[in-house]
C-alpha cells in the first residue's frame, strides 16, 4: 500500500499527546517517534506514524483513515473502539502482539513484516488483505472473513 503521500507538517519527539488537546484533527501530518496514550474522539487522516509508541493507547471513537504505522509499537491497542467509518490503515514493520480487530472492517488492508502474536481478529473482515512476512503466532480467526487473504509469505498461524 505505502501510500505515501506529502505530509504538511511533521511533528518529532512528542510525548503522549495532551489531553484535552487543543486541536481535534490532524490531516497529513507526519508523526516521528512520538509516544501517545490516548487518542480517543480525535481524527487522523493521511497521517503516517514512524517510530511511534502507541502500546496501550486508547483509541475510543478515533477517526483513523488513510493511517500508516511504521516501525511503531502497538501493544494491546483495541482497534475495534476506532470509528468505523473510514477506517483505513497500514502497518510496516509494527509490533501488534495483544492488539484487537474485533469486527473491524479490515479488507485489502495490508500488514508487512509485522509480529502479531495472540492478535484478536475475531468476526473481522479481511478480504484481499495481506500479510507479507508476518508472524502470527496465536492470532485468533473465529468467525473472520479471509475470503482473498494473502498468507503466503507469513508464519505461526492456524485457521
Amino acid at each position: 500500500m505505502s501510500k505515501l503521500f506529502k505530509t504538511s507538517e511533521t511533528i518529532s519527539n512528542l510525548n503522549i499527546l495532551p489531553k484535552p488537546t487543543l486541536r481535534e484533527d490532524y490531516e497529513k501530518i507526519e508523526f516521528v517517534n512520538c509516544s501517545f496514550t490516548d487518542i480517543s474522539n480525535l481524527n487522523f487522516i493521511s497521517c503516517l506514524f514512524k517510530n511511534c509508541n502507541l502500546s496501550n493507547c486508547k483509541v475510543n471513537n478515533a477517526k483513523l483513515q488513510g493511517i500508516e504505522f511504521i516501525d511503531c509499537k502497538l501493544l494491546g491497542v483495541n482497534f475495534y473502539q476506532a470509528k468505523d467509518f473510514a477506517f483505513e490503515v497500514y502497518f510496516e514493520k509494527c509490533l501488534l502482539d495483544y492488539a484487537s480487530f474485533d469486527s473491524k472492517k479490515l479488507n485489502k488492508s495490508e500488514f508487512k513484516s509485522c509480529k502479531m502474536h495472540e492478535i484478536n481478529f475475531t468476526n473481522a473482515d479481511l478480504s484481499k488483505a495481506s500479510f507479507i512476512d508476518c508472524d502470527l503466532y496465536e492470532a485468533a480467526f473465529s468467525k473472520t472473513n479471509l475470503s482473498g487473504v494473502d498468507f503466503t509469505s507469513s508464519s505461526n498461524f492456524a485457521i
